[in-house]
């Protein structure tokens, strides 16, 4: 994926409308949805990072019992 194409996806799986995306990027609207399109057919995966706190694991707290 191209740079703008990420920054799209990242702002619109962040919950971002279009509109809203258009202008934090300064891009037109039919600009984020080809953007947006282009991305799509290229397969993007988004990932999330949840914090462990979130999932009841304490922090400090591994996997590793060395």
């Amino acid at each position: 994926m191209s740079f703008r194409e990420k920054q799209a996806v990242v702002l619109k799986e962040s919950g971002k409308s279009s509109s809203e995306i258009a202008a934090a990027l300064n891009l037109s609207s039919g600009t984020v949805s080809t953007l947006l399109n282009r991305a799509r057919s290229k397969g993007y995966e988004v990932v999330i990072v949840i914090p462990g706190s979130v999932l009841g694991i304490p922090a400090g707290e591994d996997d590793d019992n060395e």
